[in-house]
């Protein structure tokens, strides 16, 4: 059988049989290498990595807690370089305090300060939360953008905070939100070799399918929060080891 009709065969087979574990599936090296190096199965490739990572943490989802839009802008501006743990240890004081935007624009800046100060660079934080809101009040009355261009015109939302609010609030993923997880990730197994955040992202929409964008947001992260930990990777227990440069590299 040649290499190609092995990969297709490989592709519909994790697709159709179920239930199954893919991480006690025996993968062929070679195949790994002839996907990887042949640009016109990186498709499949990627797809075989999204169903492992899926049959893994078939529970990914996003770790922050809002009830509403603009609680989730402020909870993911709170991330910033800060866990989801301490920010969701965080937000109800600051929700309780702020239940409308109103009240995050009004709020005192020092009292701002002081409730978010655990989730680190708190003066800045403060600063964007309290002028996200103003503008949110006087741009688009009160009512928190569902388009990726005036949400990044809003103070302290780049692209990646963005895609964060559009896939989680509105259901809409228009990209993938690249974190530290998700670039660690793509390019350990191979999916990019950048390392600008925009530029993988860019890699990662052309192979995934927009119905898998909100999956691969999830899954990236899952993964290298709980497996391919940056220090310590814990690649006896990944479920794509065998797809990655460092484990490669490690058990050579």
């Amino acid at each position: 059988m040649s290499l190609r009709r092995y990969g297709i065969l490989l592709k519909k087979y994790l697709k159709e049989v179920k239930p199954m574990k893919y991480s006690t599936l025996t993968i062929d090296g070679t195949l790994m290498d002839y996907l990887l190096e042949e640009e016109r199965y990186l498709y499949e490739f990627a797809d075989i990595v999204r169903l492992y990572l899926k049959d893994t943490y078939p529970d990914a989802q996003c770790s922050l807690d809002f009830k509403t839009p603009f609680q989730m802008v402020v909870a993911v501006m709170l991330s910033a370089q800060c866990t989801d743990d301490r920010v969701n240890k965080t937000t109800p004081t600051l929700f309780d305090r702020c239940k409308t935007i109103e009240d995050f624009a009004n709020i005192d800046i020092n009292e701002l300060e002081d409730i978010i100060h655990p989730c680190g660079f708190y003066k800045n934080k403060a600063k964007n939360i309290k002028l996200c809101a103003k503008q949110v009040l006087e741009n688009f009355g009160g009512i928190v953008p569902n388009n990726m261009k005036d949400l990044m015109s809003l103070a302290g939302v780049g692209r990646k905070s963005a895609n964060v609010v559009m896939l989680e609030v509105f259901d809409d993923a228009q990209g993938i939100a690249v974190d530290t997880h998700a670039k660690r990730v793509s390019n350990l197994i191979g999916l990019s070799d950048e390392s600008d955040p925009v530029k993988i992202e860019q890699d990662l929409i052309k192979i995934f399918p927009k119905e898998y964008l909100k999956d691969i947001n999830h899954l990236f992260v899952w993964h290298g929060r709980n497996t391919c930990v940056a220090r310590k990777p814990k690649c006896d227990l990944c479920s794509v080891k065998d797809f990655c440069k460092h484990y490669k590299n490690f058990s050579s």
